[in-house]
């Protein structure tokens, strides 16, 4: 498996040697483990809030390339400072099949710990938690204003101070060609070699392709429409071309609009950084393949297998994750429900960080001592050249205090509030959920599935917390012997897959190991 290592130091107490030793302890677990160093990322004397880290922020964006599977850290709190945090990032690196492993913890966390996170991603996604709800409120406040509601700004506009948009003539002349051009009749590939031939870029700083300039000259916003969600504001912004123009090539694109191909349906695997070989523990992944009747089937592969490096057998994609996902479901008893919505309560309230928070506000309380200690000497103050002076102290104190109350919305927007009530609601919509909706069976995964272990005779499932053994039908059994898939399942509270098998079968009974443990 192909990894990255990622290491950080952030205090004065810390130095370079930190990083060396973080460094030289992840390179001798990834030796231990038979892993593959492909990267290293390096923050230094940086804080730990993820989104100021520069190398970090790196290494998410280089996940998109499918060059590792594998993100190394020390520990995880070089990861992230706080579970919630971790969890988002962590989701995103998923989607590009990319697993986060601990060198110096043989766990990702504790028990609960693992079932907390997975719970904070899962209604993440799921509804909009109270950081999104504020940074929507923000945007939707924006929107009405007229104002940039941020990320990237349409070729032609730049923001003021303001956050207004206005005309940017220099690129401006670009977006009216272009329109022209295609209401003259050229084609998006003539006009696509036109722009890049005389290296004129995009919004984004990079050459014209067909999906950005058809985004262009749908862009409402060039007749002084501003857009937001379903919302239109007409001269909400200031327009760059004709109403004309704009419908000549509005009605050109309904003309040379073609029925659109079937489209490939985007098909997920649910089971993507969990599912690993049980034969040589490298991650298995999806593919696909078409019979003589062209229908199209889905597999989870060892990666190993792919290389012809290992004998393992390929599984029917729907078969093991409709049988986990059973499985997940199983685990939402009301019982379990009280329990994970009582200890996030308490994990949430033990990793608030007021520390910084309450430094900033003595910052902003110190900033708005000096501001009135200064306002109250030019009332007082008769020399007309020591009034000059103090005056020219207000704008410097003004911006302090500014940037001082951007840090505290940060580091607040950075704290979960969840009361046990929601978390309580969320699981029991969980257990009462469609069994074939996606995003609902993707939640069940994240939450509670650690890792499996998959041999041709055999399926370890590691879930992530829970008191009880889980006991299966006798019918089910009889079904999976029929396919001849005979499945064991134990709890260990474990990241990366274990170097040797840890599974333990006796007869067809569970055995207790302070977990769920199921034998199949």
């Amino acid at each position: 498996m192909n990894v990255v290592i990622y290491a950080r130091y952030s205090s004065h107490s810390q130095t370079d040697q930190s990083v060396e030793g973080q460094l030289n302890v992840c390179q001798e677990f990834a030796s231990k483990q038979g892993y593959t160093i492909v990267g290293t990322y390096v923050d230094r004397a940086l804080s730990g809030t993820t989104d100021n880290r520069p190398e970090f922020l790196r290494m998410i964006e280089d996940s998109h390339k499918k060059q590792f599977q594998g993100a190394l850290v020390y520990q995880l709190d070089r990861f992230a400072r706080n579970r919630y945090d971790s969890a988002i990032y962590k989701a995103r690196l998923k989607k590009n099949g990319v697993r986060v492993f601990s060198a110096k913890e043989n766990i990702t966390d504790d028990a609960s710990g693992i079932l907390v996170e997975g719970l904070l991603e899962s209604m993440a996604e799921y509804y909009s938690v109270e950081l999104s709800q504020k940074i929507r409120r923000g945007m939707d406040i924006n929107a009405k204003k007229g104002q940039s509601t941020g990320g990237n700004v349409a070729l032609g506009y730049v923001v003021d101070a303001n956050k207004k948009f206005i005309v940017d003539d220099a690129t401006a002349v670009i977006v009216r060609m272009i329109f022209e051009m295609y209401a003259a009749g050229k084609s998006v590939t003539q006009i696509n070699l036109y722009m890049n031939s005389r290296n004129y870029k995009t919004s984004r700083n990079v050459q014209f392709n067909k999906n950005s300039l058809l985004k262009m000259l749908r862009n409402k916003r060039y007749i002084g429409i501003y857009t937001y969600k379903d919302a239109e504001i007409h001269d909400g912004i200031p327009r760059i071309v004709s109403d004309d123009l704009f419908m000549q090539v509005a009605e050109r694109l309904a003309k040379n609009k073609k029925a659109p191909a079937r489209a490939k349906a985007k098909m997920e695997y649910l089971l993507t950084t969990k599912l690993f070989c049980g034969h040589c523990r490298d991650m298995m992944t999806g593919v696909s393949g078409t019979s003589k009747t062209g229908k199209s089937h889905y597999y989870y592969k060892c990666n190993n297998a792919k290389k012809k490096m290992c004998s393992k057998k390929s599984v029917q994609k729907d078969y093991i994750e409709n049988f986990v996902v059973d499985e997940c479901r199983k685990l939402l008893t009301d019982a379990n429900i009280q329990k994970i919505a009582a200890e996030v309560i308490r994990l949430c309230e033990q990793e608030k960080d007021e520390f910084v928070i309450k430094r900033l506000n003595r910052l902003l309380k110190e900033n708005e001592r000096r501001r009135n200690n200064i306002v109250a000497a030019i009332a007082e103050c008769d020399v007309e050249s020591v009034r000059k002076t103090l005056y020219e102290h207000i704008p410097v104190l003004d911006d302090e205090r500014k940037n001082l109350e951007q840090q505290i919305s940060v580091e607040q927007l950075s704290q979960v509030s969840l009361t046990e009530d929601e978390i309580m609601f969320f699981l029991s919509h969980l257990k009462n959920g469609n069994i074939n909706d996606e995003k609902y069976r993707r939640t069940l995964v994240n939450m509670f599935v650690n890792s499996i272990y998959l041999y041709d005779d055999k399926m370890t499932i590691i879930f992530n917390s829970s008191d009880h053994p889980v006991t299966v039908e006798a019918s089910l059994i009889e079904d999976i012997e029929a396919r001849n898939d005979a499945f064991e399942s134990s709890f260990f509270a474990l990241d990366a897959p274990p170097c040797k098998p840890t599974t333990t079968l006796v007869g067809k009974n569970p055995v207790p190991c302070g977990g769920w443990v199921c034998v199949y």
